[in-house]
């Protein structure tokens, strides 16, 4: 027992197993801030924009049997709204992450035996 519970401990706390933790829990916590986002903001406006309409009342009925449409319908609009929304946020923070690789850095200044080691070899060129 005593090895098993040593060996569970050293894999909760291996960096992997944490990293993936961490990771999960602002996946979620961010999950949250873009559903409130679509749900809250986007939706409102795009309801505004087309007049109200709202699908989730769409429904077919077969016999005893109620399908509503209107719920997938609503269920795929809100999925694209949010695959867009996210879409935006990536791309805008891999243009910040691009900027950051594409500053050059400076190439060092040449050693002072460097530059004369230039010059000597210019000079040889030229004879």
């Amino acid at each position: 027992m005593k090895k098993f519970l040593s060996e569970f401990k050293e894999f909760i706390s291996k960096g992997n197993v944490m990293t993936m933790a961490v990771g999960i829990i602002m996946g979620s916590t961010f999950t949250a801030i873009i559903n409130s986002l679509v749900n809250d903001i986007i939706t409102p406006i795009i309801g505004m924009i087309i007049g109200g309409i709202d699908f989730s009342g769409i429904c077919l009925t077969v016999g005893s049997a109620s399908i509503t449409l209107g719920v997938f319908i609503q269920a795929v609009i809100n999925f694209l709204l949010t695959a867009l929304i996210l879409f935006l946020v990536v791309k805008t923070f891999n243009r910040f992450e691009r900027k950051k690789e594409e500053e050059p850095e400076k190439a060092p200044e040449p050693s002072a035996e460097e530059k004369l080691l230039t010059e000597i070899r210019d000079l040889l060129k030229n004879k």
